[in-house]
């Protein structure tokens, strides 16, 4: 009898370790627009929603929550051997800058149908740029701002034009000079060079893996193409107000294949690098 009670009671204790084992790293904000990076257990499967999310050998996954994500999501975690945890997670939400602007006139509302075959055109391009995956581990580097300078637009930020929502700005931008330096966040691959884009005008987009990508949108100069392997720092294009800009800057948007992220959530402020750069 005492023989089994201490293997039950063993087993329990091994239970109990495997499950203090069993947990996740999340690093990142969960609010509506992030981008979080997480850690596992190597071996481990991940379902966010009961979509399964690639994990890399060493456990590192990573995921992100859409403009006007849900509050209430849930991770599943199924670990080797079979235990299952589910890990509800809570978002903030966020409150987003919105104008409405009155008085545009129907000629200016009206869509022109040369600019949006063009425009559907381009977009094709970047949808199918954005929907590769490649395993490099860059999406878990700590990005850098591709530049540093005053922020002129914001992610989430939406101008109602007559009653009518226009689309909501998915970048951070960047004021800058023309010709102005941009370099690369985190190391990655070229996945699309474009320098003449309806909208976007100069359009360039990093894959960094798993699914995480950069995009820099009215670029004036471009200096790799698809196919080149980039690094944190290199030199990648130069700031433009090419397309459909009202001035110079650099548009940045990050992506996790096609959900539209905050690129503020995976670096510093750009108060606190602005002040360390003084």
């Amino acid at each position: 009898m005492r023989a089994i009670t201490q293997i039950i009671f063993t087993s329990v204790l091994s239970g109990l370790a495997f499950q203090a084992n069993a947990a996740v790293e999340l690093k990142g904000e969960l609010v509506q627009g992030a981008l979080v990076r997480a850690q596992v257990q190597p071996g481990t499967q991940v379902f966010l929603n009961d979509e399964p999310v690639k994990v890399n050998a060493q456990g590192d996954f990573v995921f992100g929550f859409a403009r006007e994500a849900q509050l209430e999501q849930m991770l599943k975690l199924v670990y080797p051997g079979g235990l299952t945890q589910l890990k509800p997670l809570t978002l903030k939400k966020r409150a987003y800058k919105i104008q409405n602007i009155t008085g545009i006139s129907k000629k200016i509302m009206k869509p022109d149908p040369k600019a949006q075959a063009r425009a559907a055109e381009d977009s094709k391009q970047v949808k199918v740029a954005r929907a590769q995956f490649t395993a490099s581990n860059a999406f878990n580097q700590d990005f850098i701002w591709p530049l540093t300078g005053r922020i002129s637009g914001v992610y989430g930020s939406q101008r109602i034009y007559n009653g009518k929502p226009g689309t909501p700005h998915y970048g951070v931008d960047v004021a800058a000079k023309t010709g102005t330096v941009v370099v690369a966040p985190a190391d990655g691959v070229i996945s699309l060079s474009v320098p003449d884009m309806f909208y976007s005008g100069g359009t360039m987009i990093i894959d960094h893996g798993y699914g995480v990508n950069s995009s820099f949108l009215h670029l004036s100069k471009l200096y790799v193409k698809p196919g080149d392997i980039v690094k944190q720092g290199d030199k990648v294009a130069e700031v433009g107000s090419t397309g459909r800009s009202t001035g110079p800057h650099l548009d940045w948007r990050i992506n996790w294949y096609q959900m539209r992220l905050d690129p503020t959530t995976v670096v510093p402020s750009m108060k606190s690098v602005l002040a360390r750069e003084k």
